[in-house]
């Protein structure tokens, strides 16, 4: 499965996400690396398998094997963490605010790969899973590390439309299964 075939297999009435999907491919904002593992990453956060599939198909080559264990990293360390700090920034109590997570997070130290392309992983996944604490704190490193906001921008859009592609292929299952029912 390939790019082309998730974008023919989405319907009509999300035209729009066909073409944001074919002007990510080649946005300009981010490198090579940068680009197909944020695709990668929020493919693996969107939980459905026909796109990581074709995402992965898509951009596995042009990551190294060290790059494509750290946006799989990245995917699952926050799936883990967006709960967790999402929690902590939700909760009314103060208590959670100032406790220790108690929660492994090694690979974030030590992605094997350079640390402001997993942290950008990191943001689109966190985007994904909508961890407000997490977007920022991820922001604040990546502007640190010195990365645009329209790289920044563009990490999350790739996040946002790959989302929406999954969502949209795993409704219109959905209802097909429905309507043979």
């Amino acid at each position: 499965m390939s790019i082309e075939t998730l974008k023919n297999r989405l319907p009509d009435y999300a035209k729009d996400l066909k073409l944001n999907l074919s002007s990510l491919v080649s946005e300009t904002s981010l490198t090579e690396q940068q680009r197909a593992g944020t695709f990668v990453a929020s493919a693996i956060a969107s939980r459905n398998p026909n796109v990581t599939e074709a995402i992965v198909a898509e951009f596995g080559a042009q990551l190294s094997p060290d790059a494509m264990n750290a946006a799989k990293a990245a995917a699952a360390i926050m799936a883990m963490n967006n709960i967790y700090y999402r929690f902590v920034h939700l909760a009314s109590a103060p208590d959670y605010k100032i406790l220790p997570a108690k929660l492994r997070m090694n690979v974030i130290g030590k992605p094997g790969v350079d640390k402001a392309n997993f942290e950008l992983w990191s943001i689109a996944v966190s985007a994904i899973n909508g961890c407000g604490m997490c977007i920022d704190s991820h922001e604040k490193v990546l502007r640190e590390a010195g990365i645009s906001a329209e790289a920044i921008q563009a990490a999350v859009r790739i996040a946002a439309v790959v989302h929406a592609v999954a969502v949209t292929l795993e409704s219109e299952e959905q209802v097909a299964q429905q309507a043979a029912a």
